[in-house]
């Protein structure tokens, strides 16, 4: 007595006065409270006994907790709070939760046992709740001090497990001592809880050895990883503890840090060490060495990268397949738990014998605990968070392992680059695009495979334990209806192959005609100046209907898909119920087995559904593996070299301008040591190489080299280079003078013959080569050369960085090159000016702009050999003088570097100290001018007559002592005159010229701009969404609507209708059982009436399912062709302002993704979203409508769905944008690499190209990953709430079964659709975010259809021209002011001109004089706000844009082709015949050319003319102004890029064949314009001299003469 009463006290500080309330219980004082048999013989007691532990505990953390936190100091500085580092840390955490669950179910016991007596027994449960506490402060406590690393605090926890145990340990001897066996419960949770607290204390010891933190003098002393000392390490998934790993606890400030300000890469931070690309290649790289047979061979084929796969990342997969398994097993609790809840509901009698009475305090046995209906309420509870959390884990754990492997193959792929031959790329065998497509596709393709990898595994179990649980339910009815789920399995995959098929045709289609609208959008200025813009809009509609006939198979059997997915398991619960009915009399259609089979089928459509797109991605893996496998064993260049220089860690010599993780630091000394045992080797080859040539830098002896295995390309070669000279190469166009460069440079296949490279003692020490060749053995063969190729590779980057190429900056040096190349006016019109971008391939430059930055870089660098490619073809005279004299002779030769110059101008010869002449792929012959001179006079002679110069003073050595004074002065003042002389006002309207479209366009592409309100990001783009709706025209979007409603309506009511008939079932039986009859049926009940109005929904509600599938995707279709029509024909009418303001790239993007995911991912992201939103409405409505109490709790859940959400979707916007721009610079660094293998490997610059791809790679990884976390926090988090929604559900039906009499039908369906809930929360937010993301594209289109067009009427109609205006080509100009647009300044002011018909007018001026702005005038292609052009007496203002430019031909300075045949090219209207086109073709000089070409006019022109050298090429583009016999010509500095012998030819040509006709001449060569009729010199927008060339000339200080001798 004493006892008990001194207990209640203690822990109920309100002790019961009416005593029902007591510890022990008060009905029965003498059983209770008796201790004859001693105080441990009593069952209260002994519950009171394991109190004290958990007392203990509670007291003794708490003030530690609460007060000591503030003061401690010894926490480790460490930037995250996350370093666990004790040992058995997640056995401690796993043991945790398992020791609660326990808990849990001892209180649910005991309450449950209490349930049975009158008065409450406290002991019965509250040890336990206080046990539970114990255990939740015990963790808390435990993670506190580990974080905070003060070991010695966990002395409390050793005390309390020793103590816990004890307790445990006598309460269980005394059980089984009293013989309470395995048949109570009680005693079966007893003997976990003294398991577990046993596991518990031996973790706790484990501790004590392993940090010896006490029984031991000196305490182990820890580190924490180098990625928590790195504050730039924000990834912490790897280092959080398992709860917040499982949760994505670490996520919460992540994601609502997000709406206040964007993320971005610095938000991110870095990769976690182990999950960088380096890392993971060179866990790859061990698993393929692992491959490598003993005879050092690899093995090649698809099978030996499955090997190396399967090595390096098949634990992570396993490990990911196991949480799998656990999931999948977890589903199937909700089916059993709910047809127990409502079977335990439908007994109507609730008689439960007693429990069993042992030592005083009552037992009850699991059977009567399970057959509890809040029990398994609370069960279905934890195992659904329990499943929800290991499906999670497996997702993460599997598109980690996935992402992991990209950036290894990555890695892999770009060393591979590397070392590729460049033949093998120019000869087509391997496009830049199948390369790119290399890392774009195949590289994801086998992450998605590893993503879906563990689903292969998991299914085939799902489905048979799915089967096996509805046979037990249902029995052989079971079977049939699972065959017919089975049925869908082959026709998925049918259709899912059929899609792939349809999808590849699409790919097909697109990419065509993405290659159109590229060439398109590319050459759109000669597209408009020749009026051809519609043939090539027409060629690409023609190729978008192709598109579009397969895109609607692909919508036909998408449609289907989604149809067969809604309307198979409805057809499968029918047959099923049909069959059940029929087979047997008294059919037990029970509520109970109605519902649980009912979400059976749910949970078996899933796999099924599942399987098409795991099949196809299996398949579609094992391609890219094939292809991989293909392109690692293509042909390599350099066969003498050791692979060893591709291993990333011996690349790493630049670490003075390269973080490097530390790790790879330390593995650099190898690499060093040998290096230092082939420099020996070196030093060697060159002592002797040098005692033959001491001047000679590089020497090819007898060398034929071919670029395939076919003949060779360049045949007996003998040359040698002097070193510190300038070298030049001459020669016609396409004799092989680059092939020579590439074949010095090892980049050519070499047949036979020797090259060897000297390295000049004198010079080594200048050079920065020793740090730059030592990533490489082929030191002996060459150090690094700058190269300058013909055609100008550009990095997407700005000006300065394409400069300096990875140099330091130095100002002074980078002002000279800047001022070498003069590029210092092109920088100060550009947006930003140096630190402009400069997109795919360079789009906001000209071809001339684009050559000096190539040039400027090859002058930057320090290497001592220099290769310059033709470096003045798109150069007009004086900048090309200028660069010869500042950048060559002056910065190159003070410098006495080597240099080796291609050229075609041949006024430079004199400067040469030796040169090389090339013919046919041959050495014509070399040496010195005047060696030349003596052996080849003919060819001297040759030389002398292009350069149009005097003997003598060809004979001097230089231009600059035949200059006068005077000449010198201005030449200087030409160079200068674009800085010196520009004007305040000119100044500020280049400043402005590209600012304001400029700006607005990068506004337009990072919608996000900070400056725009951030409470915009929050809210979804409904005017997008409308603009998408409204496309589809009127009679569609109602359908859309009504029939999703109707589909739905009718799926609820077929369940409904279910649970009324099961009801009816029960409530047949209870009265056949008062009428005692033996049979249902024999009390007239039928089943037959219930089954054909449920048959009757059901067909219905399949029919519905088709109509709503066909129209989501006919919708998505209808939008497509619109868009997209309306798109092309919006851009190919926009002025030329557009395209020269917005990068190329970003409107091809339109074109390309936008179009792209407008045409593939929006339907079925709609229907998606359609579909989970309306299923989650119907769900909790049927739920409020079963249980009204529900809509009480249901607030704050919504409320808190509503939050996450909210949150959620600007996080996943803000990463998927970032994961699309990490992926984008990824892409291009490819494709960039690819196009410059050659600059990069003469420039020796591998190893730093490798280091910007780690980072990358590593930089869209970490985004990658980052929007995985938040995906998977999303999903946690509403998988947690949908749980929430079951238990509350569940146990509000239960109760009002119990109380008010609901009938079990309904709560079983009330269950059924909580559980169904669940499944789609978090559908519906996922394709709510992602639904925004995809209307960016639907907005971002719509941006550029709110262009203006260009003004295509005319005042006159195309019928009233005259048909052959102009026929004299009489030009009168009148006071023509011009500006290129109505914010900007004008570029022509008050010009006036009159050109006679036939006249040949040349125009010449400094670059930006207003020239060309000159000829683009006559095409009305800019703003002419003032004065007006008459030609033959029309004005052109008058025409109709389409007649006007028809009439005319221009040919441009950039020489455009299309790719098509020949005929196409010149002549795309069809309107020539074959003989005028091969006139053309003889007065452009091509003849020749094009009568050796397979099909003469039909030979095929590859994509932008590649197949074509540049000059050959400009001949076409001159060729093509032949075919439209125009009586005007216009030609735009149209010989820039041709030799000067192809040149004089043409000017002849010219003269001839135009002898009747206005030809307008603009010109960067003076001399071309010598012989003209007129000639008119421009500065600034203002005719400057307008006479007779000759009158000009004999006037002394005219601008014209200075120009002409500034040209000599």
């Amino acid at each position: 007595m004493f006892f008990g009463v001194k207990m209640i006290p203690r822990y109920r500080p309100s002790p019961g006065s009416t005593m029902s309330l007591s510890f022990c219980g008060n009905e029965n004082n003498s059983a209770a409270y008796n201790v004859d048999q001693g105080v441990l013989n009593n069952g209260c007691f002994l519950d009171a006994l394991t109190v004290v532990p958990h007392v203990f505990l509670l007291f003794i953390t708490f003030p530690i907790l609460f007060i000591g936190w503030g003061s401690q100091s010894s926490k480790v500085h460490i930037h995250h709070s996350t370093w666990l580092h004790f040992p058995g840390h997640n056995l401690r955490w796993i043991l945790t939760f398992i020791l609660l669950f326990v808990l849990v179910c001892e209180i649910a016991e005991g309450i449950v046992s209490d349930g049975f007596t009158q008065s409450l027994h406290l002991h019965l449960y509250m040890p336990s709740c206080l046990a539970f506490m114990a255990a939740i402060t015990s963790i808390i406590y435990y993670h506190n001090i580990e974080t905070s690393n003060f070991p010695k605090l966990l002395l409390a926890l050793l005390i309390y497990w020793i103590l816990a145990f004890i307790t445990k340990t006598i309460k269980f001897a005394k059980y089984t001592e009293h013989g309470i066996g395995m048949r109570q419960l009680r005693y079966c949770l007893t003997g976990l809880l003294v398991l577990l607290y046993g596991l518990l204390l031996a973790v706790e010891i484990n501790v004590i050895l392993g940090r010896r933190y006490m029984c031991f003098a000196h305490p182990t002393e820890v580190k924490p990883p180098e990625d928590l000392q790195d504050l730039g390490v924000r990834f912490l998934q790897p280092f959080v503890n398992l709860l917040s790993k499982s949760t994505y606890w670490w996520m919460n400030t992540f994601i609502t840090t997000a709406h206040r300000r964007p993320i971005d890469l610095k938000v991110i931070g870095k990769l976690p060490i182990a999950m960088r690309a380096l890392t993971n290649y060179m866990k790859l790289r061990k698993a393929f060495e692992a491959q490598k047979r003993p005879d050092g061979l690899q093995p090649q084929g698809p099978q030996w990268i499955w090997r190396a796969l399967r090595q390096a990342y098949g634990k992570p997969l396993i490990l990911s397949i196991t949480f799998r398994f656990l999931a999948d097993l977890l589903g199937f609790v909700g089916p059993l738990c709910i047809s127990g809840i409502v079977h335990h509901i439908s007994k109507k009698n609730h008689t439960i014998q007693a429990p069993a009475q042992l030592l005083g305090i009552y037992f009850i046995s699991s059977q009567e605990f399970l057959a509890n209906a809040y029990v398994l309420a609370v069960l279905l509870f934890f195992a659904l968070l329990l499943q929800r959390t290991f499906l999670q884990a497996s997702y993460y754990s599997a598109i980690q392992t996935g992402i992991n492997l990209r950036g290894a193959i990555q890695t892999k792929i770009f060393n591979k680059i590397m070392r590729l031959c460049t033949s093998n790329m120019s000869m087509g065998e391997m496009t830049v695009g199948q390369i790119c497509n290399l890392v774009a596709i195949d590289t994801n393709q086998l992450m998605w495979f590893f993503f879906l990898c563990p689903n292969l595994w998991a299914m085939p179990v799902q489905i048979i334990v799915g089967v096996i649980l509805l046979y037990y339910l249902l029995g052989i009815s079971a079977l049939i209806g699972a065959t017919v789920i089975a049925l869908l399995a082959p026709v998925q995959y049918f259709l899912a192959t059929k899609l792939s098929q349809a999808q590849k045709s699409t790919l097909e289609y697109s990419s065509e005609r993405l290659k159109k609208t590229n060439e398109l959008l590319r050459g759109i200025k000669l597209l408009k100046l020749y009026a051809w813009e519609h043939i090539f809009c027409s060629s690409v509609e023609e190729t978008r209907r192709k598109e579009l006939t397969s895109l609607q198979a692909f919508a036909l059997y998408t449609s289907v898909s989604i149809f067969m997915n809604a309307a198979i398991p409805i057809a499968a619960v029918l047959t099923t119920f049909v069959v059940h009915v029929h087979l047997s009399d008294d059919a037990d259609l029970s509520p109970a087995v109605a519902f649980a089979s009912l979400s059976l089928f749910h949970i078996l459509v899933t796999p099924l559904f599942l399987l098409s797109s795991v099949v196809r991605s299996t398949v579609k893996a094992l391609v890219s593996v094939q292809k991989l496998s293909e392109f690692f064993s293509s042909d390599e260049i350099g066969e003498e070299q050791e692979p060893k220089a591709t291993i990333p860690t011996s690349s790493t010599n630049h670490s003075n301008y390269q973080a490097l993780p530390l790790k790879v630091v330390n593995r650099k000394h190898p690499a060093r040591e040998d290096w230092n045992s082939y420099g020996l080797h070196s030093e060697q080859d060159t002592e002797t190489a040098a005692v033959e040539d001491d001047d000679t830098c590089i020497k090819i002896t007898g060398g034929y080299f071919s670029w395939t295995d076919g003949a060779p390309t360049l045949s007996n070669v003998d040359i040698k280079i002097p070193f510190g000279q300038l070298t030049m190469i001459v020669g016609q166009v396409g004799c092989g003078k680059s092939s020579l460069l590439l074949a010095a440079l090892g980049e050519m296949q070499r047949i036979s013959g020797i090259v060897t490279w000297n390295s000049n003692p004198k010079l080594d020490s200048e050079g920065d080569e020793s740090p730059d060749a030592a990533g490489d053995d082929e030191i002996r063969k060459r150090g690094a050369v700058a190269y300058a190729s013909q055609k100008p590779w550009l990095l997407n980057a700005s000006v300065v960085e394409n400069i300096t190429f990875e140099m330091p900056l130095i100002k002074q040096r980078y002002k000279t090159v800047i001022e070498a190349c003069s590029l210092q006016p092109d920088i100060d019109i550009l947006p930003q000016g140096d630190q402009t971008e400069i997109g795919e391939r360079g789009i906001i430059l000209s071809g001339g702009q684009k050559q000096r930055i190539s040039v400027a870089r090859a002058l930057y660098q320090t290497t001592n050999v220099v290769f310059l490619d033709d470096p003045f073809s798109a150069l007009d005279i004086h900048l090309s003088d200028h660069l010869m004299q500042e950048g060559i002779l002056k910065l190159l030769r003070e410098e006495k570097r080597t240099v080796v110059l291609v050229t075609h101008k041949l006024q430079y010869l004199p400067h040469a100290d030796w040169i090389i002449a090339m013919k046919d792929g041959t050495i014509q012959t070399e040496g010195t001018l005047k060696d030349i001179q003596n052996s080849e006079p003919e060819l001297f002679e040759q030389w002398k007559t292009l350069m149009n110069r005097q003997d003598q003073e060809f004979e001097k050595e230089t231009v600059a002592e035949s200059m006068t004074v005077l000449e010198r002065k201005n030449l200087r003042r030409a160079m200068y005159s674009r800085e010196a002389l520009k004007t305040e006002e000119e100044e500020e309207a280049m400043g402005t010229a590209l600012t304001p479209e400029a700006e607005e366009s990068v506004e337009s592409d990072d919608e996000d701009n900070l400056s725009q309100v951030m409470r915009h990001r929050a809210t979804i783009p409904w005017g997008s969404c409308g603009k998408y709706l409204t496309s589809a025209g009127l009679l569609l979007l109602p359908l859309l609507v009504l029939s999703q409603l109707l589909k739905h309506s009718l799926m609820v009511a077929i369940d409904v209708w279910l649970a009324h008939w099961t009801s009816d079932v029960i409530r047949a039986k209870i009265h056949a059982d008062q009428h005692n009859c033996t049979l249902v049926q024999d009390c007239g009940f039928s089943h037959s009436s219930y089954l054909l109005v449920f048959s009757v929904l059901c067909c219905l509600g399949i029919v519905l399912c088709l109509v709503t599938s066909v129209a989501v995707e006919w919708t998505g279709l209808r939008v497509a062709k619109e868009l997209h029509h309306s798109l092309l024909n919006n851009i190919i009418l926009a002025p030329m302002r557009l395209f020269e303001t917005t990068p190329l790239g970003s409107i091809l993007n339109r074109f390309s993704a936008d179009t792209n995911t407008i045409d593939q991912h929006i339907p079925t992201t709609l229907e998606c979203l359609i579909r989970s939103t309306l299923l989650c409405v119907s769900a909790l409505g049927v739920i409020s409508y079963v249980t009204p109490v529900f809509l009480i709790a249901l607030a704050p859940l919504a409320i808190a769905c509503y939050f996450i959400q909210k949150y959620f979707r600007v996080a996943s916007r803000d990463l998927q944008q970032l994961e699309d721009s990490t992926q984008l610079p990824l892409l291009s660094h490819f494709s960039e690499t690819v196009e410059g293998l050659t600059t990069i490997r003469a420039f020796r610059y591998e190893a730093r190209f490798r280091q910007r791809l780690l980072e990358f790679t590593d930089a869209n990884n970490v985004a990658s990953l980052f929007l995985t976390a938040a995906n998977r926090w999303l999903e946690v988090r509403m998988e947690y709430i949908g749980a929430c929604i079951v238990l509350i559900a569940a146990v509000a039906s239960i109760t009002s079964s119990l109380y008010s009499h609901l009938s079990a039908g309904l709560v079983g369906l009330g269950l059924t659709y909580a559980l169904m809930v669940s499944n789609y929360l978090n559908w519906m937010v996922r394709n709510l975010a992602d639904m925004e993301v995809q209307l960016g594209a639907v907005k971002r289109i719509n941006t550029l259809l709110k262009t203006e067009p260009e003004n295509y009427e005319g005042l006159l109609s195309a019928s009233q021209v005259p048909e052959g205006w102009p026929q004299q080509g009489e030009i009168q100009i009148q006071n023509l002011s011009v500006r290129y647009d109505s914010t900007l300044k004008p570029v022509l002011k008050h010009v006036n001109a009159h050109i006679k018909p036939g006249e040949k007018v040349g125009i010449c001026g400094r670059t930006g004089s207003g020239k060309s702005s000159f000829s683009l005038a006559f095409f009305r292609m800019v703003d002419t706000f003032e004065g007006r052009i008459i030609i033959d007496d029309i004005d052109i203002a008058k025409l109709p844009l389409q007649t006007l430019r028809s009439r005319f031909s221009i040919i441009l300075q950039d020489p455009i082709l299309f790719s098509g045949t020949i005929r196409f090219n010149l002549d795309p209207e069809m309107k020539a015949t074959d003989s005028m086109l091969w006139e053309a073709l003889e007065i452009a000089q091509l003849k020749p050319v094009v009568k050796t070409l397979p099909g003469g006019l039909d030979a095929v022109v590859t994509e932008g003319g590649e197949n074509f050298s540049q000059g050959q090429r400009q001949l076409f583009c001159l060729a093509r102004a032949f075919v439209r016999k125009s009586s005007i010509l216009i030609m735009d500095e149209a010989t820039a890029s041709i030799d000067m012998a192809t040149e004089s030819i043409l000017q002849k040509v010219v003269m001839t064949a135009f002898a009747d006709r206005t030809v307008v001449t603009i010109a960067h060569r003076v001399h071309t314009i010598l012989n003209a009729d007129l000639v008119i010199v421009m500065k600034r927008g203002v005719i400057l001299e307008y006479d007779k060339p000759d009158v000009l000339l004999s006037t002394e200080d005219s601008v014209f003469a200075s120009f002409v001798r500034a040209d000599k």
